[in-house]
């Protein structure tokens, strides 16, 4: 089992950045691929992006290619989702998942029926 942890969050100007992160304590961190995704007030949770278990393998949400970018570090337990270019539209729930697989370079899906264990969230607020 794999506890997660998000921190990063807060409120921040459109234009903007911010770099959220997600600690994970538990079973290896390495054997889990990662994703992001979030949840605006009203909305459905949406997929943002994901990582592989060696961080060789990533992919991003259309809604948010070419202004977020998700890295990890095995060595810290940690993945960090950079945004830049923040919009309004971006103000949500932030939250990482992670999946248990094997192979180091396995992409998860953007489904996040198929994630095994779940972070409690971070808010991001994104002002006009």
């Amino acid at each position: 089992q794999v506890q997660l942890v998000e921190s990063g969050g807060g409120l921040v100007q459109a234009g903007g950045s911010l770099r959220l992160s997600c600690a994970a304590s538990g079973r290896t961190f390495s054997s889990y691929a990662m994703g992001w995704f979030r949840q605006a007030p009203g909305k459905e949770r949406e997929f943002v992006a994901a990582i592989s278990r060696s961080g060789n393998r990533k992919y991003t949400a259309d809604s948010v290619k070419g202004r977020f970018t998700s890295s990890r570090d095995n060595a810290k337990n940690t993945v960090y989702l950079q945004m830049n270019s923040l919009k309004p539209e971006d103000t949500a729930v932030y939250y990482c998942a992670a999946k248990l697989r094997d192979g180091s370079s396995w992409l998860p899906p953007s489904n996040g029926e198929e994630y095994d264990y779940w972070g409690q969230g971070t808010q991001v607020t994104v002002s006009s």
